[in-house]
């Protein structure tokens, strides 16, 4: 079992950065794969982001992709997602997810293949 804990978000001119955190609590492995994922109202849960916890390996949405970097800290067992040259278009409620075993292909940008969400953090951004 694992839980997860997202801080970080908040309200942000168009062009300025955030930086997202999600805590970890319980057994996590190389194996994991972890993402970020957000919902504006109305709309559905999309991908945003993932990384394979053991190698490092990275994953965006094509509209993020240069903007915003996942990253994750083993030590302290926390995931993050910088986010910088935000836009109003990126407003939406963040949500950390785990999955424990390694995703491949297109299974890693699907909500419904991770097992373990957060309680997810708002992102407004202003224009």
């Amino acid at each position: 079992q694992v839980q997860l804990v997202e801080s970080g978000g908040g309200l942000v001119q168009a062009g300025g950065s955030l930086r997202l955190s999600c805590a970890a609590s319980g057994r996590t492995s190389d194996s994991y794969t972890m993402g970020w994922f957000r919902q504006a109202p109305g709309k559905e849960r999309e991908f945003v982001a993932a990384i394979r916890w053991g190698s490092g390996s990275t994953y965006y949405t094509a509209s993020v992709k240069g903007r915003f970097f996942i990253s994750r800290d083993t030590a302290k067992n926390t995931l993050y997602l910088q986010m910088n040259n935000l836009k109003p278009e990126d407003t939406a409620v963040y949500y950390c997810a785990a999955e424990p075993s390694p995703l491949y292909s297109g299974r890693l940008y699907l909500p419904r293949e991770y097992d373990y969400w957060g309680q997810g953090t708002q992102v407004t951004v202003s224009s």
